[in-house]
Parts: C-alpha cells; sequence; structure tokens
C-alpha cells in the first residue's frame, strides 16, 4: 500500500489546525476535477483494477446481494466488478430516489439490460415498483462511490447525506447492518479529513490501488 497522499496545497497539519483551512465544498471542488481530468484510458484501467480489488476482498465472499452505482463526474466504475462478480450468482441493485421519502434511497435490481430513466439529477436510475426492491437492511453489501477520503476511513460524499440517511439505522441495530464499502480512486485520499457527527461509518474503502479497513 502506498504512503498516505494530500492533494496539493493543502498538508494534512494545516487542514488540521488551520482557521481558514479548506471547508468540505472547497475539498469537493479539488478533488472531484482530479478524478474528471483521468483519461478514459486511465478511467478504464482503474476500473478494472479496482474489479480485482473487489474479487478478492472477503467482506464481499459470502455476499449475494450488493447494490452499486452507475459512474458519474469521474467516479470509480465498479461495473467491470459487476460483469465477472455476476457469474457467480450474484445479484445486483442501484440506488433510487425513494418515491415517498424525500432525501432517502431505495434499492431496485439492476443488470446490464435494466431499462433506465434519469431521475430529477439527471442520475440513470430503474423505475422502483413495490415487490421488486430491496429494503436496505436486506443488502449483503453497499458499494458507494466517494469524493475523498482518508485512510482510518473518513470520506467525503458529494454533501446530499442520501447514503447517511438511508442507512442511520445501523446505529441502532448494527447487527443488520450491511457492509458498507466506499469506492474511489486512489488520487482522491488526503491524510485527514473532518469527520461528522452524521456520518454513517464505513466497514472499508477500495480503490484502484489498494484496500483500506476503516475505524470503528
Amino acid at each position: 500500500m502506498t504512503e498516505p497522499f494530500s492533494p496539493e496545497p493543502f498538508s494534512p497539519d494545516t487542514f488540521a489546525t488551520e482557521p481558514d483551512r479548506p471547508s468540505r465544498t472547497e475539498l469537493r471542488k479539488i478533488l472531484r476535477h482530479k478524478r474528471r481530468a483521468l483519461s478514459p484510458q486511465q478511467q478504464r484501467q482503474a476500473a478494472q483494477r479496482l474489479a480485482r480489488q473487489l474479487l478478492g476482498h472477503p467482506l464481499l465472499y459470502r455476499a449475494r446481494h450488493i447494490a452499486l452505482y452507475l459512474p458519474n463526474d469521474g467516479e470509480i466504475d465498479p461495473r467491470y466488478y459487476m460483469a465477472q462478480a455476476r457469474h457467480r450468482g450474484i445479484r445486483f441493485y442501484l440506488p433510487v430516489l425513494h418515491p415517498l421519502r424525500r432525501g432517502h434511497l431505495v434499492f431496485s435490481p439492476y443488470d446490464f439490460d435494466t431499462q433506465l430513466s434519469p431521475n430529477r439529477f439527471g442520475i440513470p436510475e430503474p423505475d422502483f415498483r413495490d415487490g421488486l426492491g430491496r429494503p436496505p437492511w436486506a443488502l449483503d453489501a453497499v458499494l458507494m462511490p466517494l469524493v475523498g477520503f482518508d485512510r482510518h476511513g473518513g470520506r467525503l460524499g458529494m454533501g446530499g447525506g442520501f447514503y447517511d440517511r438511508t442507512f442511520e439505522f445501523v446505529r441502532r441495530t448494527p447487527a443488520l447492518a450491511p457492509k458498507l464499502i466506499g469506492l474511489a480512486h486512489d488520487l482522491q485520499r488526503m491524510n485527514l479529513l473532518p469527520v461528522q457527527p452524521w456520518d454513517i461509518p464505513l466497514h472499508a474503502i477500495v480503490t484502484d490501488q489498494g484496500r483500506y479497513k476503516a475505524r470503528p
């Protein structure tokens, strides 16, 4: 595993102590720019390396119902993993904006031939119908995109809070928690990220370069 990386011009000491340290909004802008700057070939190679990391990940050995996402805005692509893992009998699901509980997600079955339509954010998602979706607590694992992360499991998302609201139940009933695994390009790694009280902790973070165990 490589040494911790912190995007310039911010060092971990500056981020931790300076009163004018970059806000989470500023960090999102910097890190999103970094991943969008990757060429199509670099994205493809990163996705292939990510697939190898996930195929051998111990948290996914027994998983049979896994949620993932469609890449957007330079996010690392989990579909190379899906293409290989579905031959093991694994079923996959995509997040769908909850039709009744604003700010929450539900999960609908997904395969490469699933019909998709854009939601209000322009992100493609399957149609959701009662009886077809899978509740969050019934998933074995959830692969979620990250904007930034640190090697201790601190994470930075897009700021909408959808995953935090959807999986808030794991604080009360951790036995029901699916394995929550963040995915990112390794260049999105920082030495230190602030943890907010509402952040639902991850079990692990996986990149194209390695695996990181999250803090308890």
